[in-house]
């Protein structure tokens, strides 16, 4: 059996077993006040996870090795790492180990819904904290920029003593957005990020597909590695009201009287085709997507972070180290 056959034999069997690790409950985690201390637990909960599931052996190795990919010297297999792990990695090179990364992460009016006790907003920063602290501890360049319609605040990326904190500080901030429009703040961000690196975008996406697959393209365009995920609360994925409601809409300011009953099937057949054409948009474009609700453990979009990095086997230029400490 070649390398890459078996290599997809063993994932495909590892993602039916994921959602069996012990994982953190989302609402005793957004219970923790401390945004970074939230983000410290889900990566300490990951790894741990990570060692009591059939991953183990997963975690040490991702920041030295890669996975096998057609086109790879054989010679460069690490076998010992393969009778440990049972699959096949590459150690990585020099000019491979270093990220240059920026989160961009939504603050528009719509983030702040929340059926549960927490809102999108709360979840998706904790998403970007998690992903902040994570790619830290690996010695990445970090950075952020929040937006509504326009952009809020940018910090760039950075590695050095005090820059996680500045970050969380940044993501601890409510969101005060009234509208969303990805337009202005992606070509922004297209404009303002000239180095390449890895961009993380967390939003809701509930914008236009056209509107969507043009701001995506700005930022493809630039020659960056794009990576989505889509947040969403469990009542929008599954309309579950019980009974006629006024519903406002905070982007329009409109009140709208709704009987769930009557439009649920239609709304759930709209969301359907909006999220595959965005999905569709994504891989167009050779753009990771997830799609995660706020009621699952943060350590499955970890998961999906790490799988997707590792699924991709590119190689990430070398941050400038002088730079990134200034």
């Amino acid at each position: 059996m070649r390398p890459v056959e078996h290599a997809r034999q063993v994932s495909q069997q590892r993602n039916s077993e994921v959602d069996a690790a012990s994982f953190i409950d989302p609402q005793a985690l957004m219970a923790i006040r401390n945004l970074e201390l939230r983000a410290r637990v889900v990566v300490e909960g990951f790894w741990n996870g990570i060692h009591r599931s059939p991953y183990h052996g997963f975690s040490v190795e991702f920041t030295e090795y890669r996975q096998y990919s057609p086109g790879d010297d054989p010679r460069y297999l690490d076998w010992r790492l393969y009778a440990r792990t049972d699959r096949y990695y590459i150690r990585k090179f020099e000019d491979e180990t270093n990220l240059r990364c920026h989160l961009l992460v939504d603050n528009s009016r719509s983030m702040s819904y929340g059926s549960l006790p927490y809102t999108k907003a709360h979840y998706a920063n904790t998403l970007a904290a998690t992903l902040a602290y994570f790619l830290y501890l690996q010695g990445d360049a970090v950075g952020l920029i929040t937006f509504d319609a326009q952009i809020q605040e940018y910090l760039p990326a950075r590695h050095r003593t005090g820059h996680l904190r500045h970050l969380m500080l940044a993501l601890e901030k409510p969101p005060s957005g009234t509208a969303t429009d990805l337009t202005l703040p992606l070509k922004r961000a297209a404009e303002v990020l000239k180095k390449k690196g890895l961009l993380i975008l967390i939003t809701d996406m509930l914008a236009p597909i056209s509107a969507l697959e043009k701001n995506l393209t700005l930022l493809t365009a630039s020659g960056h590695e794009v990576e989505v995920f889509q947040t969403l609360d469990p009542s929008e994925e599954k309309f579950s009201f019980a009974k006629a409601v006024v519903f406002h809409d905070v982007e329009s300011g409109r009140d709208l009287y709704v009987e769930p009953t009557a439009v649920r099937k239609q709304y759930l057949q709209k969301l359907q085709i909006h999220n595959a054409a965005a999905k569709a948009i994504c891989r167009k474009l050779g753009i990771g997507y997830s799609s995660i609700s706020t009621g699952q453990p943060l350590e499955l979009a970890l998961f999906d972070f790490l799988r997707e990095r590792m699924h991709r086997g590119k190689k990430i230029k070398r941050a400038d180290r002088p730079e990134a400490r200034k």
